[in-house]
């Protein structure tokens, strides 16, 4: 199930929170002034909870065109990718199943802007059988102009950034759209793309915020139940270093005051990760994912890829590409010069015991686990033991050629995912 991944590197703000690969340019002159070095779609580098969404609207995107530059630069990268040899172009010549176009923030570049992204790549491989491309967005950009093209496009499917429906956490995590903003998005995207998206929108959520009250997030799991949503992606904060929320916790260092900003005690992580479970399961949703929820039928078909150890193929400044086998490349994060040179590239081809390690990592993501058989010696001992400690759970299941067991870790010991994934690691 090959899917295509590209990397809209604009912002107009930096979140709180944030420490992906995104640019916030108010002058050309600052595109060598780069925020951030992490790619979001590489998940072998980050806990299971880490959020991965950027934000905001460049202030000079009309004014220096930006958007036509990167969506330019983004066109030569996917034709030089598509001339390579396979070990190049990861897809291997099977028909793409996704599109997903992420940042930093996509929703800022014109719809008919992206619909050129997404003809650009057809003309290239074969979308006939695509069964799902998706647009990241912020709600502040998705007024009813923006919606009306939209729904002219390809696109099949939104993910929405809301990430709380409290005004205070929002001001806190520096988003730039209001609880009223996110819910009215929402029901428009819902009504203008009725034959499109709108019957196919995620939406992202954020807790573990320092501060936020139980109170305040089970009103947003209320609100986000309510819109009657397919999707929904909640992630606990990660305060990672050089990030506004990151020198926040370094200079509350020491300090024991009930001001301090620091991470939830592991307490407050329980309790509201099981508000979290309880609500959502009673709203319909599948928990088929560490961090992500589902009505029947609408699981994430792009994200999966990245889980079930598919091929992929990522393109864009931070963007990362699989081979379904051994080999990841990433592109640099530079976006003057992937803008003025083209991209470079890194890229490592993994041995046995780190792909062993990976499928690891992914696999127990997933609520259907891993199949037992694909353990080392040394791992199923470990694992029995996991198991006998209620870590781990042992069930049927069908291959197509014989029975055989799986593994997975239990909905409820999701929060232990990095100490049971780390203790089966070679």
């Amino acid at each position: 199930m090959p899917g295509i991944y590209a990397h809209i590197p604009l912002c107009a703000s930096r979140c709180s929170y944030c420490d992906f690969f995104s640019f916030v340019a108010p002058e050309r002159r600052n595109l060598s002034m780069v925020d951030g070095v992490t790619s979001g779609h590489d998940a072998r580098r980050r806990s299971p909870f880490v959020h991965n969404h950027g934000a905001g609207r460049p202030r000079s995107v009309a004014d220096h065109d930006y958007a036509g530059d990167v969506v330019a630069a983004l066109k030569r990268e996917l034709t030089a990718r598509r001339g390579q040899p396979p070990s190049s172009d990861f897809l291997r010549g099977a028909p793409v199943t996704s599109i997903y176009i992420g940042g930093g923030t996509p929703s800022l570049l014109r719809p008919v802007l992206l619909q050129s992204l997404l003809d650009h790549t057809a003309s290239l491989w074969d979308c006939s059988g695509i069964k799902e491309i998706t647009l990241e967005a912020n709600p502040e950009d998705l007024t009813d102009d923006y919606l009306e093209a939209l729904a002219r496009t390809d696109f099949t499917r939104l993910s929405i950034g809301i990430q709380s429906f409290d005004d205070g956490l929002l001001r806190l995590m520096n988003r730039r759209h209001t609880a009223a903003r996110a819910h009215q998005a929402v029901r428009a995207a819902q009504n203008i793309g009725a034959q499109s998206f709108g019957k196919n929108i995620s939406i992202d959520l954020i807790w573990g915020i320092p501060g936020m009250t139980m109170a305040q997030w089970e009103h947003t799991l209320d609100e986000a139940l309510d819109l009657g949503v397919q999707h929904i992606s909640a992630y606990h904060l990660t305060i990672e270093p050089g990030t506004p929320f990151g020198k926040m916790a370094a200079a509350s260092q020491g300090n024991d005051s009930s001001s301090a900003f620091r991470p939830i005690p592991e307490s407050e992580t329980e309790r509201q990760y099981e508000l979290l479970r309880r609500k959502l399961q009673e709203g319909g949703f599948e928990h088929y994912e560490i961090s992500n929820w589902a009505l029947p039928n609408h699981r994430a078909v792009h994200n999966s890829a990245y889980w079930d150890g598919s091929p992929y193929l990522g393109v864009g400044p931070s963007a990362h590409s699989f081979d379904g086998h051994r080999r990841r490349e990433w592109v640099t994060p530079d976006l003057e010069k992937y803008l003025t040179k083209g991209p470079s590239y890194g890229g490592e081809t993994l041995t046995d015991s780190q792909l062993r390690n990976e499928r690891l990592m992914t696999g127990l993501r997933r609520a259907e686990g891993i199949l037992a058989s694909t353990l080392t010696p040394r791992q199923a001992d470990l694992a029995n033991d996991l198991i006998r400690q209620g870590l781990l759970t042992q069930t049927a299941a069908h291959t197509k050629t014989q029975a055989a067991k799986k593994i997975s870790i239990p909905a409820e010991k999701f929060l232990l995912a990095d100490y049971i994934i780390g203790s089966l690691f070679e």
